[in-house]
C-alpha cells in the first residue's frame, strides 16, 4: 500500500510498523512531521507549553548576546527583518468603521492644530485637541517661537 506525505506530497511506502503514517522518512518532512505535534502540543497542553517558556527564558539568560551579535554577524537578515517590520506596520494601520483602538497612529502628521472627535462604532473614542510640534530647526530663536505661533 503506498500514501502521500503530506508535506512533500510524494508517494512513500510506509513503515509498517508504523500505524497510520502521514509522513514520508525524509529529514524535512519529519521536521515538518514534528513541528505540527509541537504547535498541537502548545495549544492542547499547558504544563508543556509553560515547560518550554521556562526553557526559552533559561536559554536567553545563559545567551544574553546572542540576538545581538547575530544582527552583527547578518546583515541581510537584519535589512530583510526591517523590510518586512514596514511591512507588518502598514497592515496594522486600517481605518475601518469598526475599528477598536482608535488611538493607534496610522500615519504621522504635518505640524498644526488638530481635533479628535468621536466616531461611529469605536469604542474608545476621545473629543481631545492634539497639538503636533514641529521638528527642531537649526536656529534656536524659531524653536521659542514654534509654541507661540499656535
Amino acid at each position: 500500500m503506498e500514501n502521500r506525505c503530506r508535506h512533500c506530497h510524494n508517494i512513500f511506502l510506509p513503515n509498517r510498523w508504523i500505524k497510520d503514517q502521514q509522513y514520508c522518512r525524509h529529514p524535512k518532512c519529519q521536521k515538518a512531521r514534528k513541528a505540527l505535534w509541537q504547535k498541537q502540543k502548545m495549544h492542547q497542553d499547558p504544563d508543556y507549553k509553560a515547560n518550554q517558556k521556562d526553557s526559552w527564558e533559561n536559554w536567553r539568560k545563559r545567551n544574553p548576546d546572542y540576538w545581538k551579535n547575530y544582527r552583527q554577524q547578518h546583515l541581510q537578515y537584519l535589512e530583510r527583518n526591517r523590510l518586512l517590520q514596514r511591512v507588518r506596520n502598514s497592515k496594522r494601520c486600517f481605518a475601518g468603521i469598526a475599528k477598536m483602538d482608535t488611538l493607534t497612529p496610522c500615519f504621522s502628521y504635518k505640524p498644526g492644530l488638530y481635533t479628535l472627535v468621536p466616531s461611529i462604532a469605536k469604542m474608545d473614542a476621545l473629543a481631545q485637541k492634539v497639538f503636533i510640534i514641529p521638528a527642531l530647526t537649526s536656529k534656536a530663536s524659531d524653536c521659542k517661537r514654534g509654541l507661540d505661533r499656535l
